[in-house]
């Protein structure tokens, strides 16, 4: 029987459930039955939305390049960013992948008026009263390793925080860290694929 989960991966916990020396994983937080894994990862340092299952065509899908669908972050960023870095990482930036340069492809990038309503990280963001900060919401199609901050930094303006938001249509929604919520196959098909005009 194939099941699907939404989880909500806190700060500095690996994406896995075996065991790490000195790490926190998705099992210290999350109780899953033993077949059931998390499609694609987010770094231990990055924040955010999972999709766990045991769907070998859901992980496919999910996964592989050809599929394209939407995954958005929310990004701290040191300092306040500008329009011209925006349209930068709109129009695609040469990035490091592995030691190869590569081109982000061309992304959405909106700038937040005032800081989305989130629950505060622990341990907190280090907060330095003469630098000040920003949040952005960035819209990829791609998932190139570490794209996010490599992204900001070619920019100048390093992230200090990194959510991901959303999966095609399905998002955090009021989700606080370390909660998980668990759906049906349609459910997941139609925020997933539906969206997508598979």
């Amino acid at each position: 029987m194939f099941r699907y989960f939404i989880a909500y991966k806190p700060y500095q916990t690996l994406s896995q459930f075996t065991t790490a020396h000195d790490k926190q994983t998705l099992g210290n937080f999350f109780s899953v039955p033993k077949n059931v894994y998390p499609v694609g990862r987010l770094d231990e340092d990055s924040e955010g939305l999972l999709i766990l299952t045991n769907d070998t065509m859901l992980n496919h899908r999910l996964l592989n390049p050809a599929f394209e669908h939407e995954r958005e972050y929310w990004v701290q960023l040191e300092g306040n960013i500008t329009g011209d870095a925006v349209t930068q990482m709109q129009q695609g930036l040469e990035i490091n992948v592995r030691g190869k340069m590569q081109r982000t492809k061309p992304c959405v990038v909106n700038i937040f008026n005032e800081v989305p309503g989130i629950e505060e990280r622990v341990p907190p963001v280090r907060y330095r009263v003469s630098i000040p900060t920003c949040w952005i919401k960035i819209i990829l199609k791609e998932g190139k390793n570490r794209q996010v901050r490599k992204m900001t930094a070619k920019i100048g303006f390093p992230t200090l925080r990194l959510i991901r938001y959303r999966i095609a249509q399905i998002d955090l929604g009021n989700m606080k860290p370390a909660t998980m919520i668990e759906l049906s196959k349609k459910t997941i098909y139609k925020k997933l694929f539906d969206a997508a005009a598979v």
